[in-house]
Parts: structure tokens; sequence; C-alpha cells
């Protein structure tokens, strides 16, 4: 099977302040303390993705999950160790990530699809379905600047899930919108699992991590926790049914979103 992600022995270290002032360096120095200049993010993390497995990685808030996604998609690059990855990369690490907001909507589909690495041609021809689904309206020809959070959300999502790609990488990407658009993005994401795309999904939602993905990383500190079943992650993390549906609603939530997605 090919090997679509390989992190091996990655470390990445940051300061807490990028430029202390010279009383707090002379402080530090007088006590001997360096131990509050840095921190690592992730330490000695290493994992292999075969292609077109759907991982979930969790963590609770601080553990190095979006340091390790910005590694994956080359946003960053480890301090050591190294990050390998096979193909063309997609996704939505942050909302309204590399828009400009100045920039009307129509503007950004493309700086952005540029910048994922879409042609003007490729982004022409898919360019109706990304403003369909993005569904923001007249705003389309408006500064992106005057966008709520969810329709800066809608524009993000929209031109990542539309890029023909190897490896597609989500931050929360559910956490930000409507409920509508949410389910419409869930039904999207399972399209690009159900492709054979490789998937990187983060969130603290359980259930969507279970309907979503194959397998879970879990970082606790900058490590690597846990790594396999999605149940057993769940379990690891103690989140056993925080956010699961009662007895005898989960089907019926479900039945709710397919029909949902019929209409979309």
């Amino acid at each position: 099977m090919t090997t679509s992600i390989v992190v091996e022995n990655v470390s990445k270290t940051f300061r807490y302040q990028s430029h202390p002032t010279l009383k707090k360096v002379l402080q530090n120095r007088l006590r001997g303390d360096r131990s509050n200049q840095t921190f690592k993010a992730l330490d000695a993390v290493s994992f292999e993705v075969p292609q077109g497995q759907s991982i979930g990685l969790m963590g609770l808030n601080g553990s190095g999950k979006s340091t390790l996604l910005k590694l994956v998609s080359g946003v960053m690059v480890p301090d050591e160790g190294q990050v390998l990855t096979r193909g063309r990369i997609s996704g939505l690490i942050a909302t309204g990530a590399g828009f400009h907001n100045e920039l009307s909507g129509r503007e950004n589909i493309y700086m952005n699809a540029a910048m994922l690495g879409m042609t003007k041609d490729e982004t022409d021809s898919k360019f109706d379905d990304i403003a369909s689904f993005a569904d923001v309206g007249r705003f389309l020809d408006t500064p992106v600047g005057n966008y709520s959070s969810g329709m800066f959300a809608r524009l993000g999502f929209s031109v990542a899930v539309h890029v023909d790609c190897d490896i597609f990488i989500a931050d929360e990407v559910l956490a930000v919108g409507d409920r509508p658009f949410k389910r419409k993005c869930l039904k999207r994401m399972k399209e690009i699992r159900e492709s054979g795309i490789t998937m990187f999904y983060v969130s603290h939602s359980a259930g969507s991590v279970k309907k979503m993905c194959d397998r879970a990383i879990v970082l606790d500190k900058g490590k690597v926790g846990f790594d396999g079943d999605v149940d057993e992650a769940i379990k690891y993390l103690h989140y056993d049914g925080d956010d699961e549906e009662p007895d005898g609603e989960e089907s019926s939530e479900d039945e709710r979103d397919d029909a949902l997605a019929n209409d979309i």
C-alpha cells in the first residue's frame, strides 16, 4: 500500500516571548532560569499514514494538533526530524487563512485557489461550483473584510474542497457556521473520504471523529499518547459520550442529515 504521510521523530519548539525585554532577559540569566523562554509544541512525534486513510487527530487544547497540521501541510518546517508527504495537499487549517480583506470574495477565491496549487483554468472550470457551495449570495463581489466568521468559513471551505488533492486537512472545520452548513460540510467530507483521498481531521467532537475516521491519533503534551482505534482513542481522552446523541436520537439525526444532503 502506498504511504501518503510520514512523520519521523518530529519536534517543534516555540518561544513564549518573541522579543523579551532586556530586563526580563537579565532576570532570567541571574536566576539561571531558561525554562520559561521556550516550549516544545511537538516532541519526537512519529507515525505513518497509508493513502486513503482518514485520521482523526485529537487532544486537549495546547497538545500540538494545529502545529502538527501546519507541518504536514508545509506551512511550517520541523526543528528536528522530517515530514514527508505524497501529492497535492488541500484543506482548511484556519478560517479565512490567506484571504485579503480588501479583495472581494470572487477575487479571494482565485487567490486562495492559487495558493492551494490550482491553475487559473482549473479555478475557472470550478468557479460556479465553489461559489454555489459557499452560498454567500450578493456578498461574493464585496470585500471579505465585511464578512462574518461564518461567511469566511463558507468561502474558505468551499475553495479547499474543490481542489483536486491527495491529502485533505481540516482543523475544526465544522466549528463555524450554522447547522445546515455544518451538515453540508460533513456530507462533502464524507465524499472526500470515500473517494480515496487521505484525510487529516482535527476535532474535539467524539461523534464526528467516529463518523469520519478510520483511525485516531491522540497528542498529549506534544507527544503521541495513543494511535489506533477511534473508540479506544475517545476512551483515552475520557470523551466517552460527552457529545453523543441520546439513545434513539442518533439514527433520527442521521436520517435528517441524509434527507438534507439529498436536497443540497
